[in-house]
């Protein structure tokens, strides 16, 4: 028997990078997926390599209603909802407080930390009456490390997105409720696009890949009920910060 047979996973931002990944790593260990994102064919793409486990669920995590409605749905279709991926998250190329606007702010709160509590304040309701679920957030090393490589904004908001993962820990650990911060380093995903100073394929090929951050995910979501990982962090053994400490190029 596979290791999340019966199960109910539902993974935001599946479309492409980590949640792809992560919705094809827990589909291989028996779970029903659900896919969330904005852009549906990319979800059907996943969904068709995934098979008859696989639903999709389009929308916009950043619109509470369109969230709830979503988790609303879950539940009367499979009765449950087991294993909850929050990964969809956005970056912006002008992210120096030199350029930054406040639609930018606004984007990249909505995007990367409201996104978060809408999908937790949605799911937790139903974990807490099964008195058992696991709520897995993908973060970013910049979530609890500073630097200016990431920008302010995301750099704030997934800072935040941290203390949120903790703070579920915290309330619902009498309820059976796990929740779990990824904190990923550099990770060769469409969100690289983003970077102000384009990255080559050879430095993509040293980071870590989005196969990895999904094993990662289903490694946590495999882990018996009497454990949780808090926090946990990825990164690339070539460690371009590190190089650079040690004045070599990358």
């Amino acid at each position: 028997m596979k290791r999340l047979e019966g199960k109910v996973a539902w993974v935001t931002g599946a479309g492409s990078g980590i949640g792809e990944a992560a919705a094809i790593a827990l589909a291989e260990e028996g779970a029903s997926v659900v896919l969330t994102g904005r852009t549906r064919s990319k979800l059907d793409t996943v969904a068709k390599r995934i098979g008859a486990s696989a639903v999709v669920e389009a929308g916009d995590l950043t619109k509470p209603d369109q969230v709830q409605a979503i988790v609303d749905r879950i539940k009367a279709k499979f009765g449950r909802l087991d294993i909850a991926v929050a990964n969809a998250g956005v970056n912006l190329a002008p992210r120096s407080w030199a350029q930054l606007t406040p639609a930018g702010v606004d984007e990249l709160i909505q995007g990367n930390l409201n996104s978060v509590f809408y999908c937790a304040m949605a799911v937790l309701p139903i974990m807490r009456a099964q008195q058992d679920g696991q709520v897995i957030i993908t973060a970013s090393m910049a979530g609890r490390f500073i630097s200016l490589l990431s920008g302010p904004g995301y750099t704030a908001s997934k800072h935040g997105a941290v203390a949120l993962a903790h703070t579920i820990n915290m309330e619902e650990c009498v309820n059976g409720i796990r929740c779990s911060a990824v904190l990923p380093g550099e990770v060769a995903t469409p969100i690289l696009d983003k970077r102000p100073v384009p990255v080559t394929k050879e430095e993509l090929a040293r980071m870590a890949q989005s196969e990895d951050l999904g094993d990662l995910i289903r490694y946590i979501a495999c882990l018996p009920k009497r454990v949780v990982i808090n926090e946990v962090m990825m990164c690339p053994t070539w460690n371009r910060g590190y190089v650079a400490g040690l004045g070599r190029k990358s």
